[in-house]
């Protein structure tokens, strides 16, 4: 489903395949579009002589993130005495926890950092440094999300079960008429699931969301073992020889708290937002009547993208169009790919999606969310409360 050379496929290593009763949805239409966007991107890279992969700043990203990361957590649980010295550096530590996640983690889960598998598969396991599992994030990110993008029953990143309703196809129930409200409070509970029930509901019971996976053997199965159990030790053991329970607790809600809202909120703003679509596919077919590329653009919104600052905090996933079409390039070149999108899409009359500003994104994201908890929006057709960007 990605845009890359065929090349660089063989190196790409996935779980084994789902069973066919359980992977029937498919899309279709005329696939030109995609073609020769594929080909448009690929020329950019000839004419500009740079790689897709293994670039020097990315490594150099990677060293800084890590830096302060290390730095913070070392200043935290050595050198902290007093409360608001934790919960200063609790702060920085968060945004250092999802920093990782958007840049090292995310593009060596797609495979989008290096060439090389093992350089990939190392960057991915830095979830596993952080709390989460490398594995449930393949299956439920990379390849559920990314192939089934803002599909009910089959993008389990839309499904918050009856906590809200994040989709015109998903029941209403009477509380989400304030879910405009709650759910910034639960979105920075969304690390503390993961550490502490997410990944271990998932692997027992073999299901994530509404869909199943190959539970993880052997090595995957051991990266997740040891995985939870060095977090454990660095988020709790160590830091109880040095300071009180509650004082760990504290830091660790602080940290766990500002990395879960941060990472929930772009992913939001790309999705969850008025201008994004939520198609559903024919009851008898199970098919969704537009080419994959196509359902990615109207499933998808940019936000902010003259913000490098932004940009560079959060992974390039402002430009959450050019990843999900070119999912395996990695993120430093977004804002160039983006240009060759904008370009191809406007001879093709397709709509590009996106926000001027983060402010708009989430001013968007809350009057959806508001829209979806009314007793009318269960009837009605989603409106557009601001112009679509389209060129």
């Amino acid at each position: 489903m990605s845009f890359d050379s065929p090349q660089h496929h063989a190196d790409v290593a996935c779980p084994p395949a789902l069973n066919v009763s359980e992977d029937r949805l498919r899309f279709s239409g005329d696939n030109r579009f995609q073609r020769e966007l594929r080909r448009r991107v690929e020329d950019y890279f000839k004419q500009s002589g740079r790689k897709q992969r293994d670039n020097a700043p990315m490594y150099l990203k990677t060293a800084v993130i890590l830096a302060v990361f290390i730095a913070s957590y070392v200043l935290l649980v050595f050198f902290a005495a007093t409360w608001w010295q934790g919960l200063l550096l609790s702060l920085v530590l968060g945004v250092a926890t999802a920093g990782i996640g958007f840049n090292i983690q995310h593009d060596g889960g797609h495979q989008a950092y290096s060439d090389r598998r093992g350089i990939n598969k190392a960057m991915a396991m830095t979830l596993d440094l952080v709390g989460g599992s490398s594995y449930i994030w393949h299956w439920k990110h990379a390849r559920f999300h990314h192939t089934y993008t803002n599909i009910a029953g089959h993008d389990s990143d839309i499904d918050l079960g009856v906590l809200a309703r994040l989709s015109p196809t998903q029941k209403r129930r009477p509380w989400h008429r304030w879910q405009h409200i709650y759910l910034w409070v639960l979105y920075s509970v969304t690390a503390i699931r993961w550490h502490l029930y997410g990944d271990f509901r998932d692997m027992i019971t073999g299901t994530i969301g509404e869909r199943p996976f190959t539970r993880p053997r052997g090595w995957d199965l051991a990266v997740f073992v040891l995985g939870k159990l060095v977090f454990f030790t660095l988020a709790f053991g160590l830091p109880l020889l040095f300071h009180s329970v509650g004082m760990v607790l504290m830091c660790y809600t602080a940290v766990a708290g500002v990395a879960g809202l941060l990472l929930a909120l772009v992913f939001q703003l790309a999705h969850v937002v008025e201008q994004a679509e939520f198609p559903l596919p024919g009851e008898q077919s199970q098919q969704i009547d537009t080419p994959w590329a196509i359902h990615q653009l109207e499933t998808t919104v940019d936000f902010a993208r003259d913000n490098r600052v932004l940009s560079w905090l959060v992974g390039g996933l402002n430009f959450q169009v050019a990843h999900h079409l070119f999912v395996r390039i990695s993120h430093i070149h977004y804002p160039a790919i983006a240009r060759v999108i904008e370009s191809t899409c406007r001879e093709y009359g397709v709509a590009y999606h996106a926000h001027g500003s983060f402010s708009a994104g989430i001013a968007s994201h809350y009057r959806f969310l508001r829209q979806m908890g009314m007793p009318a929006a269960a009837t009605s057709p989603i409106l557009t409360a601001e112009p679509l960007l389209q060129n």
